[in-house]
């Protein structure tokens, strides 16, 4: 059993979006389950604690550097670029706090598919219920949903805390392997059409009790079991 690991990690992948000497120093206060050396000039840095610690630190920044890298792609102008540096190392310090704190136990993390998630949040709200002594948030990333199970009190909750994030993962995981997603593009529609699917599908709602359709403004979502899925999406476009 490991005590306490030492890492090196490569910080230079973010030096366009935050000045890395500040968003060190951020995080490092924030984050007090971790020991962070000096920034080395090719952006390296040493960091030390426990391994459960580690693994959390290494999992976010990995999952930052994807989600950072798909913002840069979507960048229209670089007008706004010092702003948004500043408000992304903010969220970046912020979202490391919640990541690393009470890395013993007294914090889970469970990662989901949104689709799963919405499903679990309509139909099995008791899962994501919060408890006496434990607090549930949550953070959707397009296709996926990171939940944050911790305690809410003072007192030992640890394996409550335990006991409900495998109650959730047993739920996504029965979910995951029976729902099926069909999308009904808007693409090419007129707004009289639009609306009249919208309308059909609120219609035929009440005959399939359990399927959950999300309307957005280019498309709808049908998320349920396979069959109902098909029959479904095949009457609304009929």
């Amino acid at each position: 059993v490991f005590s306490s690991v030492t890492s090196v990690i490569n910080m230079s992948i973010f030096k366009d979006q935050f000045v890395l000497e500040e968003l060190i120093q951020e995080i490092e206060k924030k984050s007090t389950a971790l020991s962070f050396g000096p920034l080395q000039s090719n952006g390296h840095v040493s960091v030390q604690g426990s391994f459960p610690a580690i693994k959390l630190l290494r999992e976010f920044l990995l999952a930052k550097a994807k989600s950072l890298s798909e913002e840069d792609k979507r960048e229209e102008s670089k007008t706004h670029q010092r702003p948004r540096r500043k408000l992304q190392q903010h969220r970046l310090a912020t979202e490391m706090s919640n990541s690393t704190r009470d890395a013993d136990g007294g914090k889970q993390v469970v990662v989901l598919d949104t689709d799963v998630y919405h499903y679990m949040k309509h139909f099995f709200p008791r899962t994501l219920l919060m408890k006496n002594d434990v607090a549930i948030s949550d953070v959707v990333d397009k296709d996926t949903t990171t939940l944050y199970i911790q305690k809410a009190g003072r007192g030992p909750a640890a394996d409550q805390v335990l006991r409900v994030k495998e109650k959730i993962e047993s739920q996504s995981v029965k979910l995951h392997n029976t729902l099926r997603k069909e999308r009904i593009y808007f693409e090419g529609r007129r707004r009289d059409e639009k609306k009249r699917y919208t309308w059909v599908c609120e219609h035929l709602k009440s005959q399939y009790p359990s399927l959950l359709t999300i309307p957005y403004d280019t498309h709808i979502d049908v998320i349920g079991n396979s069959s109902e899925v098909f029959q479904f999406t095949k009457a609304v476009k009929n």
